[in-house]
C-alpha cells in the first residue's frame, strides 16, 4: 500500500511539474530570446536619448565622429532599414540615403527622439510577427544573404554597439547612462 501511494505521488508530481513547465515555456523560444535582448537595448537607448539635454545633441567628443544626435538618428535609420527588410514592409521613414536619412535630416532632440521611438515601434511590429518557424527564412540584405531572425539579432547587436558610444558621450557630459543607474 505504501509503495502504491509513493508511486502515485511521484506520477502526480511529474505530471504537475510537466504541466507547469509547458505553461511557462514560450511558444517560440528562439524568437522570445531575441526579443528579450532587443527590449533591453531599446530601453537603454530610449532612456539615454530622453536623458541627454538638448544642448548636448550636437556634442562630438572629437571632430571626426558622429554627434550624439547623429548617433540617435543613425540607430533610427538602421532600425527602419533592417526591420523593413525582415518584415518585407516599406519603412515609413529613415534610410541610408542622405535625402531620407534621419541622421542627415533631423537635428533637434524632439525630432530625433520621435524618429527613434517610431523606429522602435516599427521594429516592435517586426519582432511581434516573427516566429521560430519563420526565423530561418533567408533574405538578401546589405550584409549578404542572412536568415530573418539572424538579421533581427544583427540589428540588436548594432544597437548595443552604438549604445557603447552613447555611454561614453554621456559619461563625458557627466551623466550616468541608463544601464548604470541603480534600481531600488
Amino acid at each position: 500500500m505504501k509503495m502504491r501511494t509513493l508511486v502515485y505521488s511521484a506520477i502526480l508530481t511529474l505530471v504537475t511539474a510537466g504541466t507547469a513547465l509547458a505553461q511557462t515555456a514560450p511558444a517560440n523560444p528562439l524568437t522570445a530570446g531575441a526579443k528579450r535582448s532587443y527590449d533591453i537595448i531599446k530601453g537603454y537607448i530610449t532612456k539615454a536619448a530622453d536623458k541627454m539635454p538638448e544642448e548636448h545633441f550636437a556634442f562630438k567628443p572629437t571632430p571626426d565622429v558622429r554627434s550624439f544626435g547623429a548617433l540617435v538618428g543613425h540607430i533610427a535609420d538602421a532600425n527602419f532599414v533592417i526591420c523593413g527588410m525582415v518584415s518585407g514592409e516599406k519603412p515609413p521613414a529613415g534610410g541610408f540615403e542622405p535625402a531620407t536619412s534621419i541622421e542627415q535630416t533631423k537635428k533637434t532632440k524632439a525630432d530625433l527622439t520621435k524618429a527613434l521611438a517610431d523606429s522602435f515601434a516599427f521594429c516592435d511590429k517586426t519582432h511581434a510577427g516573427m516566429t521560430d518557424a519563420a526565423g530561418p527564412t533567408m533574405i538578401k540584405s546589405f550584409v549578404g544573404e542572412i536568415s530573418k531572425l539572424s538579421f533581427l539579432e544583427f540589428n540588436t547587436h548594432h544597437d548595443f554597439e552604438h549604445y557603447g558610444n552613447i555611454v561614453t558621450y554621456m559619461r563625458l557630459k557627466g551623466l550616468v547612462p541608463p544601464s548604470s543607474e541603480r534600481t531600488q
